[in-house]
């Protein structure tokens, strides 16, 4: 569950993405968030420190908070560990998602091995199709362990698995390992995206996803279509000594 200031962040952030808060212009100051969200000092400055962070505002003393113009309507973030559900809900995009397959089986060791998972183990193997604009431009395939999943369905897949795991399953999930590359396109890129005549390559997304207590619970991989998304990250310059 999201704490005040994240709650606090994630509208004010809502509102730099859909344009209430236009790039360049200053935010209310903290007293004015106080008042609108009916929280304390350092709730807002927690917020705001997160939106700085996250590259979304400039602090500047004597002038407060500026909203930083946004790059592009759908961008990945790299080095963030957000659903593809939430992505859609913050950045307004219309998409639709697809299960292709659903699968409960025990790992051989050649599999485990691919996404370091222990030889053995029982897991959810899930396909799914990302659609915008009536256009198959993602296919994700997930590994999920069963120990941690128990139970799986079509209309879970549909909606969002990390809602599921969260919310239902109260998983704590922390932080991810990812490898971006570009990959030639396969059989299964051929028959489950809707691909031009030109292309040749995708750009994967290799994640391995763990909990608070380090375990692994996810293996993933995003094959999108090179056209459709860029792959972004806010960079603070941080001194050091």
């Amino acid at each position: 569950m999201a704490t005040r200031y994240q709650e606090v962040f994630q509208d004010i952030e809502s509102k730099i993405r859909c344009g209430e808060y236009a790039p360049n212009t200053v935010l209310p100051s903290e007293s004015e968030f106080r008042e609108i969200y009916h929280v304390s000092r350092d709730t807002v400055r927690r917020a705001l420190a997160l939106l700085a962070e996250n590259g979304y505002i400039q602090k500047k003393h004597g002038k407060g908070s500026i909203v930083i113009g946004m790059i592009s309507p759908v961008n990945f973030p790299i080095s963030g560990l957000t659903s593809y559900k939430e992505l859609e809900e913050i950045q307004g995009f219309k998409s639709e998602t697809k299960m292709v397959s659903l699968s409960r089986y025990t790992l051989d060791e050649k599999e485990a091995h691919l996404i370091a998972f222990p030889v053995g183990a029982e897991v959810w193997k899930l396909v799914r199709q990302r659609l915008i604009d009536g256009q198959a431009v993602v296919l994700d395939i997930d590994y999920l362990l069963c120990e941690f999943v128990p139970n799986l369905t079509k209309e879970i897949a549909e909606d969002s698995i990390y809602a599921y795991f969260e919310e239902e399953l109260n998983l704590a999930i922390s932080y991810a390992k990812k490898e971006i590359t570009v990959s030639d396109t396969t059989e299964m890129d051929k028959r489950y995206l809707d691909l031009r005549s030109k292309d040749n390559s995708v750009v994967s997304v290799k994640s391995h996803v763990f909990l608070e207590d380090t375990s692994m619970f996810q293996y993933t991989e995003s094959r999108h279509r090179v056209d459709k998304f860029q792959f972004v990250e806010f960079a603070r310059r941080r001194r050091t000594l």
